[in-house]
């Protein structure tokens, strides 16, 4: 079980590692890029950041972000410069802003009202209803031939 579990881990990292070619030469500032890569999502996959994702477009944009950090720029300078190339949807925690109120705000309004408007029905219910005669005769009715 622990030869399986070894073998997975190397074909796991084996296929995670990045080209050579592509990494930084110093350390700090590949680990500072590979971080980066986690906070970007792939545009063409939509649900794997850059990191994860083997597209064409995510290897630019690790080169991109590979490129600006050996230039020096902090990460929040990399960061505004790939939401103002690509929108806010390339970063896969975007930052509150009024803009995107609705998408934060939003889910919690839903429950909120859901939550409330469970509460009113269940606080508006009648008591139950009285059979009229002719329901309550039918019932015997039914009793008599199920015992029968």
């Amino acid at each position: 079980m622990r030869r399986l579990a070894a073998i997975a881990a190397a074909i796991l990292c084996i296929a995670a590692a990045s080209d050579p070619a592509e990494r930084l030469d110093d350390p700090a500032q590949e680990a500072r890029a590979r971080a980066l890569f986690q906070e970007v999502r792939c545009v063409v996959c939509q649900n794997e950041s850059i990191d994860d994702s083997n597209a064409e477009l995510a290897a630019d944009l690790r080169r991109l972000v590979r490129e600006e950090v050996k230039a020096g720029k902090t990460d929040d300078q990399i960061r505004t410069h790939l939401t103002a190339r690509y929108g806010e949807f390339v970063l896969l925690k975007p930052a509150f802003s009024w803009s995107n109120a609705g998408l934060w705000i939003g889910p919690f309004l839903v429950v909120a009202l859901g939550l409330w408007l469970l509460f009113r029905r269940f606080r508006n219910r009648t008591a139950e209803e009285t059979l009229s005669p002719e329901e309550t005769a039918r019932l015997e009715r039914i009793a008599r031939d199920e015992e029968a």
